[in-house]
């Protein structure tokens, strides 16, 4: 198996579980403990854990872009408010929208007033809290269920024919280099198909995130029209990714 497949295992398994052991990776993986240990340190090194005597806990997890499988993830709850609010100034009835999965989009959804609007997402949570507001139609693509998310090659196919007026993305993080990331590689393909299926793209960013580099870069910066983000971002570090030709909006 080689690394990157091997970093991505040991997310999922984080992910899934929180806590795991050099151990427990080892025999899974069928490699040594050390090849462990230095993949948990280049982990580490991307914040993405923290190695602790023995194994590994997963490291901030809320953003991953992705939930818990048990509840949805409530931390920086205001910041969150922040970015969905920014959102919301920019969703007109009778849009054809994108909310990709994850907590802050979830934000979005929640404060969606029930009115005619066409939402595409793979997010359960997403479609829990829309399937009730009936003036919304929901349009859901196929695939198989990861965590809370529905994924594989038949939810891009259904994507990639779709016309999207607005998609919202999430990220683990955005990068002046790498761009936008993430890090695991099941999701990648379905980020890419809902940007190219979309006349305008936004990023729903959390402050923290940027200048953090995950595993897998699914967009380039200028990919994207707009980074939508809370209060919390520095002048200086905005300014940074204002000067590469995106837009970054604050409250």
């Amino acid at each position: 198996m080689n690394p990157l497949r091997r970093y991505e295992t040991i997310m999922e398994v984080l992910l899934a579980q929180k806590e795991v052991t050099v151990n427990e990776l080892s025999e899974r993986l069928q490699v040594t403990g050390k090849t462990i240990r230095e993949d948990l340190a280049k982990l580490e090194e991307k914040g993405l854990l923290i190695r602790i005597h023995g194994g590994a806990l997963l490291a901030q997890s809320d953003q991953l872009g992705i939930l818990s499988a048990k509840e949805p993830n409530i931390k920086h709850a205001d910041k969150k408010s922040e970015i969905a609010s920014l959102a919301l100034r920019y969703i007109q009835p009778r849009d054809i929208i994108a909310l990709d999965g994850g907590s802050t989009t979830l934000e979005i959804a929640r404060r969606l007033d029930n009115q005619a609007l066409t939402v595409v997402t793979n997010d359960l949570y997403i479609i829990s809290e829309l399937v009730h507001k009936d003036e919304i139609r929901l349009v859901v693509p196929g695939g198989y269920r990861l965590r809370n998310m529905l994924a594989g090659p038949e939810a891009v196919d259904y994507v990639r024919g779709l016309n999207i007026q607005k998609s919202f993305i999430s990220a683990t993080g955005v990068h002046l280099q790498h761009g936008f990331t993430i890090y695991t590689n099941d999701l990648v393909e379905y980020k890419r198909a809902l940007i190219s299926s979309s006349a305008t793209v936004y990023g729903v960013i959390d402050h923290f995130k940027f200048g953090q580099c995950a595993l897998r870069t699914f967009a380039s910066l200028s990919e994207v029209a707009m980074i939508l983000t809370d209060s919390g971002l520095t002048e200086e570090t905005a300014q940074q990714f204002r000067e590469t030709g995106i837009q970054i909006e604050t409250r």
